[in-house]
């Protein structure tokens, strides 16, 4: 493991673009990057989750506590999409098709609250919401397989990623299990961030101590480590793969993260 850049609290959404790493640290409500040339914070109103860039290269943001999808236009968020039709909860991570629909977490879990079932919400280019999928446990990383064939969402309380088939009008479909990470990795791995490969999709499993590469439930391939948490992952669409990792100094995780007494750093590693 290399360390390759530090700060955040809680570093989520990692996306490499044009040379770049930039991502969301949730806990601080700040947009990370080295795309200047200097890692670098800008610190936000409110916390951007889950990162993805349109076709056109612009970055859009799931704006955790604001029911919208954000477009990063003069160093801050503006409205691309308004989802207070359809989201019920915080929003979590993001993902993009090659026209440029977006499908983005509705959570469904707010401390202090009950919890309920997920979901995810389509967002067309039109910038209409809609749901797309219900009754998901706790829905967190999201990837496209199979040229964007299918859909594969990473169910943390469930301990699962879960495929849908993909319809040309976007509607999900064919619900089925991708991968059983309880029993793959360990009863304590609890999947974040995933990302696609040719070879399979990375895993980052938080409580599981592991970044793992899964492919047709079976794991082929195991990143330990150690004591840290790794909350999730990104490749440069090549040989290297990112990976944001908390350390807690030894206190137990949820409890670290309610004192923001967490730092994360990113690592990197270079894959056969």
């Amino acid at each position: 493991m290399k360390p390759y850049r530090t700060g955040m609290i809680w570093g989520e959404g990692p996306r490499w673009h044009q040379g770049a790493l930039w991502l969301s640290d949730t806990q601080s409500s700040q947009l990370w990057t080295d795309h200047g040339g200097t890692w670098s914070a800008t610190k936000l109103d409110s916390p951007a989750n889950g990162l993805w860039f349109l076709p056109d290269g612009r970055l859009v943001a799931a704006m955790m506590h604001e029911k919208r999808i954000g477009v990063w236009t003069d160093g801050q968020f503006a409205t691309y999409a308004d989802l207070s039709s359809v989201a019920t909860g915080p929003l979590g991570d993001l993902v993009g098709d090659e026209q440029g629909n977006l499908y983005v977490d509705d959570v469904g879990f707010i401390p202090g609250e009950p919890p309920r079932p997920g979901r995810l919400v389509r967002v067309g280019v039109d910038g209409s919401a809609t749901v797309a999928a219900e009754n998901i446990d706790f829905p967190n990383g999201l990837a496209f397989i199979d040229g964007g064939r299918t859909l594969v969402v990473a169910e943390t309380a469930a301990q699962r990623l879960t495929a849908f088939t993909v319809d040309p009008d976007g509607t999900l479909t064919d619900r089925r299990l991708y991968a059983d990470l309880d029993r793959l990795v360990s009863p304590e791995a609890r999947p974040d961030g995933i990302w696609p490969t040719p070879d399979g999709i990375w895993v980052a499993t938080t409580t599981g101590h592991a970044i793992v590469l899964v492919r047709d439930n079976a794991v082929r391939e195991t990143i330990t480590t150690g004591t840290a948490f790794p909350i999730a992952c990104c490749t440069d669409g090549g040989n290297r793969l990112f990976g944001t990792v908390a350390d807690t100094g030894g206190r137990p995780l949820f409890e670290a993260l309610a004192a923001k007494d967490v730092r994360t750093t990113v690592a990197e590693w270079e894959l056969a």
